[in-house]
């Protein structure tokens, strides 16, 4: 039976997703990912609930950490192929732990695939929740780095290479300038995403076209597109990835690399997918401490 759960496993979009579904849970069960335990308890105090647009997804959630002095912030994106069936409860147990460590975790809501999102809504989006940080006078706007889970990965990615787009582009000219980005198990190259059909065909419906119908907009689009970003940028990503290839993250570094971007992989052995959103586990503490680093830097 497609269940929501097994719709997890295969992070594939709509009813194209049936053959992955049952092929990806097929990956699970040998051992290779699974999906994410259930969220932490949430702790006592609550998140700053803000409201960046008039749609119900254009909101965001801020766990801010004890005291009142200013804090360095990291905004937290989560995945789900872009699609409107998965939501920021992957983000907020991320954004919370992440409070109890000293940073603001600011986690996203957007416009997906299926509820008004794709090109150009959701890019705009993220940059609107981000830029809408601008006006929270505890923040070190300073010292503000993003965290991205699988689709996540690439606005996150994308959002630090803002700078960057060209007049007029999605998110050109934004009033929060991102110091880096983490990238866990991202989607950074959209034309092998799209070329491996990663997710079925998640990459099209998410741009709207195809790379031989508007190359265009994947290059506006995709981080592998944008090098060099000019921002330094951390890839975490598991060897046993069974829904984000690792070669997606090797295939950003040695292009980034290539380019004299600053850029990091770190390859965890064992690990698949949703290891890296499970608060409990050693794969988000690796993460977290990638996020830490950026940001001391």
């Amino acid at each position: 039976m497609i269940t929501r759960r097994n719709l997890l496993l295969a992070g594939t979009a709509g009813v194209a997703g049936v053959a992955a579904t049952v092929a990806a849970a097929g990956l699970a069960r040998r051992g290779s990912d699974r999906p994410p335990k259930q969220p932490a308890a949430q702790s006592t105090k609550e998140p700053m609930t803000i409201s960046y647009g008039d749609d119900e997804s254009q909101v965001a959630d801020l766990y801010l950490p004890e005291g009142d002095g200013k804090v360095p912030v990291a905004v937290v994106i989560h995945g789900g192929f872009w699609m409107s069936s998965y939501g920021r409860e992957l983000s907020t147990p991320l954004a919370e732990d992440l409070a109890k460590q000293g940073i603001a975790g600011y986690a996203i809501e957007y416009r997906r695939v299926g509820n008004g999102g794709g090109w150009p809504a959701t890019f705009e989006d993220v940059a609107a929740a981000i830029d809408k940080l601008a006006d929270q006078p505890r923040l070190d706007l300073g010292k503000v780095v993003a965290v991205g889970h699988s689709a996540g990965g690439q606005l996150a990615v994308w959002a630090a290479g803002r700078p960057g787009l060209p007049q007029g582009a999605p998110g050109a000219t934004p009033r929060v300038v991102l110091a880096g980005a983490v990238s866990q198990a991202g989607v950074l190259d959209l034309v092998n995403a799209y070329d491996e059909q990663l997710g079925g065909d998640a990459v099209s419906a998410f741009l709207g076209t195809t790379p031989a119908k508007d190359r265009k907009r994947y290059q506006l689009a995709s981080p592998y597109e944008r090098l060099p970003l000019k921002v330094p940028v951390a890839l975490v990503h598991g060897t046993r990835d069974g829904q984000v290839p690792i070669e997606q993250s090797r295939r950003y570094r040695d292009a980034a690399l290539a380019k004299g971007d600053q850029v990091k992989l770190t390859e965890l052995e064992h690990v698949g997918h949703f290891e890296l959103i499970d608060p409990d586990d050693k794969a988000w503490q690796t993460c977290r401490a990638e996020t830490k680093r950026l940001l001391e830097t």
